[in-house]
């Protein structure tokens, strides 16, 4: 009732800010959104799941979040991935890191949660990511593949479980830096799609030491860069001050990313 009133209110405006708005998408969603705890040992991983609307088996890809953790945002790229037609699974990695053993909504602010990753030892997100994998390889309704993708510190996080995954189909970083970790690239499996902005030296700067441990190694890495686009702009194009150089690459990124999948499937 509350945003039917400030439609009516604003108009036209308030209408497409409200399209952009990554709660509106998943309170408006029809597909059928559920949360699934796989266990990594004593740990649970609650892990946000929407199903796509098809008639037949699905590629599983799991979305990894942000160093803001499970956000709606987050939880709107795993509703948009299943409008696709993908089954789509978004880990909460911050699971039971909050006080009182909670999650990233238990967090009192967005920057607490931040600081609560920045603590996550690298095993123990492995080790949920794998859970999730195996959880989604036993969905009935899914084909036994699972791909990867992950922003900003999930896609450094996309990296390394490329790295320790050998079964997944495709990994699909976005601004994301890889571990500096030779034995790693040398375990990769899976080819890596990276996506950059080309506002975004910090992570840029760390291609080239990639692309040449990637070929050391034989490993497939196609990286892309979208020039004038910042950090973190698939995120950022869906503000509605967003500029054109973010909305280009995120509209870009996307088209992309929904190709590979499709080739992966």
């Amino acid at each position: 009732m509350k945003k039917t009133l400030l439609l009516a209110a604003c108009g036209a405006s308030a209408l497409a800010a409200l399209a952009q708005d990554p709660a509106a998408r998943l309170e408006n969603s029809p597909r059928h959104h559920e949360w699934a705890q796989p266990k990594a040992g004593d740990r649970t991983v609650s892990t946000f799941v929407v199903y796509p609307e098809v008639k037949t088996k699905a590629l599983a890809v799991i979305v990894i979040h942000e160093n803001r953790g499970l956000n709606d945002w987050a939880r709107s790229v795993a509703d948009r991935l299943a409008e696709a037609g993908y089954i789509a699974l978004a880990p909460d990695l911050l699971s039971g890191k909050a006080p009182g053993g909670g999650d990233t909504k238990d967090f009192p602010s967005s920057s607490d949660a931040t600081r609560a990753i920045g603590q996550l030892p690298a095993a123990e997100t492995v080790a949920a990511l794998h859970a999730v994998a195996d959880y989604a390889q036993k969905i009935p309704a899914a084909n036994g593949k699972v791909a990867v993708i992950g922003f900003c510190w999930g896609g450094s996080q996309t990296w390394r479980f490329a790295m320790n995954r050998p079964d997944l189909v495709l990994a699909c970083p976005f601004y994301g830096t890889a571990p500096d970790d030779a034995e790693g690239f040398a375990r990769i499996k899976a080819p890596v799609h990276a996506f950059y902005g080309g506002n975004d030296e910090r992570v840029n700067s760390t291609i080239e030491r990639t692309r040449e441990a990637m070929k050391t190694h034989g490993k497939a890495f196609d990286p892309v860069i979208h020039e004038g686009a910042r950090h973190a702009y698939m995120r950022a194009a869906e503000s509605p001050e967003a500029d054109e150089p973010n909305k280009k690459a995120a509209a870009e990124s996307w088209k992309r990313l929904l190709g590979l999948l499709k080739e992966s499937s």
